[in-house]
């Protein structure tokens, strides 16, 4: 019944607070547009603008590290030991989810080398990862040892020509 009423007073154009505890927790908060944005209050309060492409959903985290050291250390070497990593849903070969797909068809229209390791045959890695990237969704790409993005960032920054600029920069590297 709260969480209604709560949902209720944000639709009515009221503050949402979000209380983050010391655990590492990921929590996503949807704003609906609207004609003044909300203020989400985490530490200080933070205006949103309707007419940024992010004003639909905001990522917020809690500082800290709930990883693994030996999964953060496992992690890391696979990262930095290939150029292009992408941590997908099933196989480049076979993959099991529509946004994995996209993504290993742009890398494979690019002509790029790259390697996948499939999340849903570990679930270790597949929380791992999500604490790992600060990222929750699949498939999440790593360019050069960075985290690049999800399946939405890589189309967008594909359509741009960034995606093209950051991979030649590496294989150069």
């Amino acid at each position: 019944m709260a969480a209604s009423a709560s949902a209720a007073r944000l639709l009515a154009g009221d503050s949402l607070t979000i209380h983050v505890s010391s655990r590492p927790q990921l929590a996503m908060v949807s704003a609906l547009p609207r004609s003044s944005p909300p203020t989400w209050r985490l530490g200080r309060p933070v205006r949103l603008s309707t007419s940024s492409p992010h004003a639909r959903s905001v990522r917020c985290l809690a500082a800290g590290g709930g990883l693994a050291p030996e999964m953060r250390a496992t992690l890391d070497k696979v990262v930095a030991s290939h150029k292009v990593v992408l941590f997908m849903k099933g196989t480049k070969d076979f993959p099991q989810c529509g946004f994995s797909h996209t993504v290993v068809q742009i890398l494979r229209s690019l002509d790029v080398p790259f390697e996948t390791l499939d999340v849903l045959a570990n679930e270790a890695l597949r929380q791992g990862l999500k604490d790992y990237s600060r990222w929750p969704t699949f498939p999440q790409l790593y360019i050069d040892g960075e985290f690049f993005g999800g399946c939405d960032i890589t189309v967008e920054a594909y359509k741009s020509g960034e995606l093209q600029e950051t991979l030649e920069k590496a294989m150069c590297s």
